[in-house]
């Protein structure tokens, strides 16, 4: 009887260890309630430049102004066929929506330039997605909405805030991961290998047919953002075979490099080096 209480102890415990890195959750401070809800995010940043409004949306979301329902990742499953001809399994999280501010019941999507956007996510023990990653994210998405562009003042948080409305009132509520209603910040050998070190790289807003709106590009210069762009954080662990690896160990794996990233070149570029 002794050895049989044993056993399910540790049959417990394993049981419980799997369980709790089934998912993952943003390391942030409880959300205080006097905290900025997204409306009157807008409100305080609404004539304000790029470079005066980002490190208030910075101080708002590392002390953890982030609505909960945010703060859960939830997993997406992707797989690779080895040059041995046996398949290779991975698991990554990512947050359920792009980063925004607020709570459940007021927030707002936040666009943010890429460096911004890294400081957030190295604090946060996250990774910007690559392309793959942003398709797979459509691929898994619960919530498909259409990409809805605008054309006036796009670099404005007046707009930014427009935006974020029209976002709403298409998803009625629905939860879930969602995905077709931002182009995402990513990361991409095409900055690393641009002559000009002051490039972002966007890429996604796809549309119900699944093809994207924006290609991968590197035309706009860091520090611009508009209304269109959106961070998706992804934890930086990635549950390879159901190892865990960092995501700068599996983007140099030569085999398990093609689980997140689609280009020739796959490295783990990072904003602001």
């Amino acid at each position: 009887m002794r050895l049989l209480h044993i056993i399910t102890i540790i049959l417990f415990l394993a049981a419980s260890a799997v369980s709790c890195r089934s998912t993952w959750q943003l390391p942030l401070p409880p959300r205080q309630p006097e905290a900025l809800t997204g409306r009157e995010f807008y409100r305080v940043v609404d004539s304000m430049k790029w470079n005066t409004r980002e490190p208030i949306a910075l101080k708002e979301i590392l002390s953890g102004n982030v609505p909960s329902f945010l703060r859960k990742f939830v997993p997406v499953h992707t797989s690779v066929t080895g040059p041995d001809g046996k398949t290779v399994s991975a698991t990554w999280f990512v947050a359920p929506d792009y980063l925004s501010i607020g709570s459940d019941a007021d927030f707002a999507r936040i666009p943010l330039t890429p460096m911004t956007a890294q400081r957030i996510a190295d604090s946060l023990q996250c990774f910007l997605p690559t392309r793959k990653m942003v398709n797979d994210i459509y691929l898994a998405a619960k919530v498909k909405l259409e990409p809805v562009p605008l054309y006036a003042f796009r670099d404005s948080a007046i707009i930014f805030r427009h935006h974020h409305l029209i976002i709403e009132g298409q998803r009625k509520g629905r939860s879930g991961l969602i995905a077709g209603i931002k182009k995402d910040v990513v990361i991409s050998s095409k900055i690393s290998a641009d002559p000009r070190p002051d490039r972002v790289a966007i890429y996604g807003w796809h549309k119900p047919d699944g093809k994207p709106i924006q290609p991968l590009y590197t035309g706009h210069v860091n520090w611009y953002v508009d209304y269109s762009h959106g961070i998706r954080l992804v934890y930086r662990k990635i549950k390879v075979n159901w190892r865990w690896m960092d995501y700068t160990e599996v983007l140099k794996h030569p085999v398990y490099k093609a689980l997140l990233c689609d280009e020739e070149v796959c490295d783990y570029f990072r904003y602001g080096q």
